[in-house]
């Protein structure tokens, strides 16, 4: 359980930093936790985590133990204080704190707002979750809430946007939530094989080793939410098929969770030959980022092109993420808005 407390606003003595000189603003929280083994996760090896924190929120913040003192403006302390409890209440649940839980933990904490009393075991998750066997994926951004939301009550959702925005992954995680809970029968993913931007030539093998490595990105997804050997043997019995968007001509699905990914890359032709074939009790989902489009020049996007004919149709739903949503590495989100034109905003909290 942590306990924490406000000191006065002279900081102790710790990190030489050019904010050792208090000002009147400045105040200084000691967060003490009981497990040290939960508090060493929080911390993240070599002081990461920590380190994101302070970037993140404009704090100073110093490991001692399983104290950690954190210097800075009220608000912005309050909310590191608030982060770190909610990152210690994972660790205690025996998961591992990976940094885009902590920078996930930091959204949520700034999209709640200011709150008094908070108790990270009582409060409701900001943002929602998909509950697997190996572990829960939670939400990081806002956008990520609003595909989740969508993702469990349409049967076709289109999640559009920057690479690193979590689209595939969610919509694998959702995929392995159905099939284990036997509300599908199966998984199918597919995508279109086009080269980005490159000409590979003769690729040697039989039909799946020359569409794998199209398809590695769901691959490894799929190794990450589930167990290796349930992967491997439903893809043995074909309860997870794994195929290129052409073998998808003239069939139904039925009681299947289908994703495409890369969507940005089929015709129109194509888009629709696919939308046509979701059957009985399935769910589909298309994922796409209309700035990496490798078709050839003059090729309009199926992406592009559905995305506009089924805007306001019911029973769809389309999820846009921007390039503050991206949950790769930081630089990753800032490559993003430079290529796209767009000025970063600060997401310090502001007193």
């Amino acid at each position: 359980m942590p306990k924490s407390a406000s000191d006065s606003p002279t900081l102790a003595p710790g990190r030489k930093t050019d904010r050792d000189t208090p000002t009147q603003a400045e105040t200084q929280i000691v967060v003490a936790f009981d497990d040290n083994r939960a508090a060493s996760a929080v911390v993240g090896p070599y002081g990461q985590h920590l380190a994101l924190i302070e970037r993140r929120l404009g704090v100073v913040a110093d490991s001692r133990g399983n104290h950690i003192n954190i210097a800075g403006n009220r608000d912005s302390c309050d909310a590191a204080q608030r982060v770190l409890e909610t990152l210690y209440q994972q660790a205690v649940g025996k998961h591992e704190i990976a940094q885009g839980d902590v920078e996930g933990a930091i959204r949520a904490i700034l999209a709640q707002g200011s709150l008094f009393d908070f108790d990270p075991r009582a409060a409701k998750p900001a943002f929602e979750e998909i509950n697997l066997r190996k572990r829960p994926v939670r939400a990081r951004t806002a956008a990520q809430d609003s595909y989740i939301r969508a993702l469990k009550r349409n049967e076709l959702v289109f999640g559009v946007g920057p690479a690193g925005t979590g689209k595939t992954w969610l919509a694998v995680a959702r995929a392995c939530q159905l099939f284990e809970r036997k509300e599908v029968d199966r998984i199918i993913l597919t995508r279109p094989a086009v080269e980005a931007g490159e000409r590979l030539g003769f690729l040697p093998g039989d039909m799946r080793e020359k569409v794998d490595p199209y398809l590695r990105p769901i691959y490894d997804a799929l190794y990450d939410l589930m167990d290796a050997r349930i992967v491997e043997r439903a893809l043995q019995s074909g309860e997870i098929e794994i195929a290129p968007l052409a073998f998808m001509r003239g069939r139904t699905l039925t009681n299947a969770a289908i994703i495409l990914d890369e969507a940005q890359n089929t015709t129109s032709m194509q888009m629709k030959m696919f939308l046509t074939r979701l059957g009985e009790n399935s769910r589909m989902i298309v994922t796409g980022d209309p700035s990496q489009v490798d078709l050839p020049n003059g090729q309009p996007s199926g992406l592009a092109e559905a995305s506009r004919l089924l805007e306001n149709v019911e029973g769809i739903a389309q999820v846009r993420f921007a390039a503050e949503d991206v949950i790769r590495h930081e630089l990753v989100a800032r490559i993003v808005a430079a290529y796209e034109g767009t000025p970063q905003r600060s997401t310090q909290a502001r007193p």
